[in-house]
């Protein structure tokens, strides 16, 4: 039998599952993301592959190649990433493909990690046309359009996190101020509703605005109003059949799509054009636990060596 692995790199965590020839997962491992510069990552990737093999119970050998979803900037055809400020990357190209398959002995396979979701979300849900809108350490979005992945010309499609939204907002980590990312992303709700005792910020958040705290649903209405915002954009953008969010933040659970839905009417009803496109009706919430990003990693790598 044919496997492949899919990795999810993320800025605080890696998901990685192991798939079989059917698509089925029959292995899964969740690893704190070690990084902070290109040495570190690179190492870590490479334990994380072995990693995920063994969870298998397979030498890493025995896969028949393992796919890469990682933030940033991403050259596909040279396996290359910049860019990846959450992972503390510059402007300077990483051969990550390179190494992973040396390190490896497999074929590896590099993808934009909002790209690899788009294209598990599709495959998870049965969709194959929509955007899908990651919300965790950063904001981003990724499309697949009539069944096909769209990258971009030079990897940056989607980027939306780097939007700004408020000029007088804070910083964001990618120089400018008042951006998206730094507004809704999971750091950006930890500052504005810091949580304890292990629980997620949005989690904590959510439940103190059903508890009916006036500050948590005021905060919980703004957050959901930026998200909405996004949701709109990308809309008007592509037009896709869908919209998905993803992402870490979606931990929060039905509570935060039930918030950016009742923005998304709001809108609607102080427009003709956003009424017609209904996008409320358009919105789906894919949990953390379907780990689209490493599914979709996992089947791009598989596209990539045919087997």
């Amino acid at each position: 039998m044919t496997f492949v692995a899919g990795l999810d790199v993320g800025g605080t965590k890696t998901l990685g599952i192991v798939a079989d020839a059917a698509g089925r997962t029959v292995a899964r491992i969740e690893l704190a993301t070690r990084a902070g510069d290109a040495a570190t990552l690179l190492g870590f990737v490479a334990r994380a592959t072995t990693a995920i093999a063994q969870a298998a119970g397979l030498a890493v050998t025995e896969l028949a190649a393992v796919g890469v979803g990682i933030p940033g900037l991403v050259d596909g055809p040279a396996g290359t990433v910049r860019n990846a400020v959450n992972l503390g990357l510059d402007g300077a190209s990483v051969p990550l493909g390179e190494h992973v398959s040396r390190a490896a002995g497999v074929p590896a396979v590099v993808v934009n990690d909002v790209d690899a979701a788009a294209v598990g979300a599709s495959s998870l849900l049965g969709r194959p046309d929509l955007a899908y809108l990651s919300i965790g350490t950063g904001v981003a979005a990724g499309f697949v359009l009539d069944g096909r992945l769209r990258r971009g010309r030079r990897g940056a499609s989607g980027e939306i996190g780097h939007l700004v939204v408020d000029p007088t907002g804070p910083a964001c980590a990618c120089g400018q101020r008042g951006c998206l990312e730094a507004l809704v992303a999971g750091p950006a709700i930890a500052r504005r509703w810091p949580s304890a005792n292990g629980v997620s910020p949005a989690t904590a958040l959510t439940a103190a605005a059903i508890a009916g705290d006036a500050d948590a649903v005021a905060l919980l209405t703004a957050i959901a109003g930026e998200v909405a915002a996004a949701v709109t954009l990308l809309a008007l953008t592509v037009d896709p059949d869908v919209v998905v969010i993803g992402g870490g933040v979606t931990e929060a659970g039905p509570a935060l799509a039930e918030a950016v839905t009742a923005a998304l009417r709001a809108r609607a009803q102080g427009s003709a054009l956003l009424a017609d496109l209904d996008l409320a009706a358009r919105l789906v919430l894919l949990a953390p636990e379907r780990a689209a990003g490493a599914v979709g990693a996992a089947l791009l790598a598989r596209q990539a060596v045919a087997v």
